[in-house]
């Protein structure tokens, strides 16, 4: 188990996505804190199932478009393991409206919780990592920061972003030995999607153009978050490695 005595911080991490990333991060050995906004009945059985794979989970409520939330967010997870050693900037949401359709309260709802979470945590977590000598903040993005998709306006540009301020982070944490990067995927077939008007046409596009023959899995995810984490990985800084099968890559 290569994160024994280690403790991650999951955003978002009750479900989709970042369920299957506290999960890896509890086989490894990790404790793991699962940060989640609503549905505390499934937060709990999230951690209900992770404990049987490890004791060492907790579950903490707060909406980290709050910077004081934030604050208290991170303080509960130190105070509760002893220490802090990888963030995951997971959580997300969004206002799936063409451009010409977005509110102003969708539009700061979704730049909020996708990116400004981002900055709020690294300057919550960062004295903690350096308390443990270095650390990993890894943030997960998705193609729509760089491609135009539909009614994707206001969650691509928030993700363009998360990945612009990952770079800054990640040159002036890398004296730290705090490794700040990001991931980029492609389309992953999780609960979140059903709040797309597309939702079944966006997954059948993306199988048929996805060179690699089927979706990208949140496993997939999950093992790049393990790799960044790792020493492997201790020359990676500010970057956004894209996990796509090969979709971004034919004209």
């Amino acid at each position: 188990m290569r994160f024994e005595g280690k403790v991650a911080l999951v955003t978002g991490g009750s479900r989709g996505i970042g369920r299957v990333i506290s999960t890896m991060f509890v086989r490894e050995g990790a404790g793991v804190a699962v940060n989640y906004f609503r549905g505390t009945a499934t937060a709990e059985e999230t951690v209900d199932e992770l404990r049987q794979v490890g004791p060492k989970v907790v579950a903490i409520k707060a909406d980290v478009r709050d910077r004081d939330r934030v604050e208290d967010l991170v303080a509960t997870v130190v105070e509760e393991f002893g220490g802090l050693d990888f963030v995951i900037s997971n959580a997300a949401s969004g206002s799936n409206k063409p451009s010409m359709d977005l509110k102003a309260s969708g539009w700061d709802w979704t730049l909020n919780i996708n990116a400004r979470a981002l900055l709020f945590l690294a300057q919550s977590a960062v004295p903690h990592l350096r308390d443990r000598g270095g650390g990993r903040i890894i943030s997960i993005s998705s193609l729509g920061a760089a491609r135009v998709l539909p009614n994707y306006t206001s969650v691509g540009v928030s993700k363009a972003a998360l990945e612009a301020l990952t770079r800054y982070l990640g040159v002036e944490l890398a004296a730290d030995h705090i490794g700040v990067n990001c991931i980029s995927a492609s389309t992953v077939e999780t609960d979140a999607l059903k709040h797309f008007p597309n939702a079944e046409d966006m997954l059948a596009a993306a199988r048929q153009a996805t060179p690699a023959g089927r979706l990208v899995k949140p496993e997939d995810i999950a093992a790049v978050v393990r790799f960044l984490c790792s020493p492997d990985a201790d020359m990676i800084v500010g970057q956004t490695l894209i996990i796509d099968g090969g979709f971004s890559l034919p004209i």
